[in-house]
């Protein structure tokens, strides 16, 4: 039985300055379900219920509240991104014990100035990486305009988290389902763009197990051939992703995941403290320890595929 650390790869928050700063600018975005869920906005009751986890080590993204979205200069956007990154500067800093980094947010309706904000946030403020979404105001993230966010991070070596967000040509199922659509979507098209072609390293990471695409192996396969595409060997591309594993405790789906990317593109994630028992922490190791397969590969997804990616030991 594994009795070591664990890193939450997919851990969510709203930190207090950039939450009551984007409020302000932003009145709407108060009955957001993310500033409803006081686990999320309200530091101390977040670190109590991590006190429950002494094993379990963050690494931080921003609660669904895309800047491009709900800000409508960018000027703004852009200022709150370095209040959302320097926040997290400043917990990961405070409290050592209880994370281990953070995914800098971006102001992605300007990408000269999200390169820019990017490069201060790992430099300057210490990030591991950044968060994007499936689409940037209705655009896939995939479109040439975002490429040169995907270089930057592949000239750092860091990962890129990609959140599922709102497609508005989807009936509204409470996120249900259309964000798993989303997730698999955005990685096929990603993949037919020959992101990993142009990037053959670069380190991206899918919430949700990766969503549709495992359950669907054969359909990808299959259907990848029957239309002519710019690459070859797609299909083996999609295996490049990393996957949390934040499906709320189904070792079956874990399973599926694992067979199509393998162990070591798997990493632990809980969506904490969102969801079913704030996160569902407890729940996702146990579907974890049920999955058939060796202990050292349980190992390498609860923590050491993590330090790989930001090279370091715990």
């Amino acid at each position: 039985m594994y009795n070591g650390m664990y890193v939450d790869m997919a851990a969510h928050i709203l930190t207090p300055n950039f939450a009551e700063k984007y409020a302000k600018l932003v009145p709407a975005i108060g009955e957001r379900i993310e500033m409803r869920t006081p686990a999320v906005a309200d530091l101390e009751i977040r670190m109590r219920l991590m006190s429950r986890y002494p094993r379990v080590l963050q690494v931080l993204t921003m609660a669904n509240l895309p800047l491009e979205r709900y800000v409508e200069k960018s000027a703004d956007a852009v200022e709150l991104a370095k209040i959302g990154n320097d926040d997290f500067a400043e917990i990961v800093l405070r409290y050592p014990d209880k994370f281990m980094g953070a995914a800098a947010i971006l102001p992605m309706n300007d990408v000269d100035a999200a390169c820019k904000e990017a490069e201060r946030a790992i430099k300057e403020c210490g990030l591991q990486g950044i968060q994007l979404y499936t689409r940037i105001n209705d655009v896939p993230v995939a479109d040439p305009q975002f490429r040169p966010i995907f270089k930057l991070m592949d000239d750092f070596g860091l990962p890129i988290w990609i959140h599922p967000t709102l497609n508005p040509q989807l009936d509204n199922d409470n996120d249900l389902l259309t964000w798993e659509f989303e997730i698999s979507s955005c990685m096929h098209k990603l993949v037919v763009s020959g992101i990993f072609k142009e990037f053959p390293d670069i380190k991206i990471i899918m919430h949700h197990a990766g969503a549709m695409i495992p359950f669907n192996t054969g359909r990808v396969q299959y259907t990848l051939n029957l239309y002519p595409l710019p690459f070859k060997g797609l299909s083996e591309d999609f295996k490049k992703f990393y996957v949390d594993t934040a499906i709320y405790g189904n070792t079956t789906g874990l399973m599926d995941s694992y067979a199509f990317f393998g162990a070591d593109r798997m990493l632990f994630g809980t969506d904490a403290p969102l969801g079913p028992k704030w996160g569902m922490i407890e729940g996702t190791i146990e579907s974890i320890d049920r999955m058939d397969i060796p202990e050292d590969e349980k190992r390498m997804i609860y923590k050491q595929n993590a330090l790989d990616m930001f090279n370091m030991v715990l």
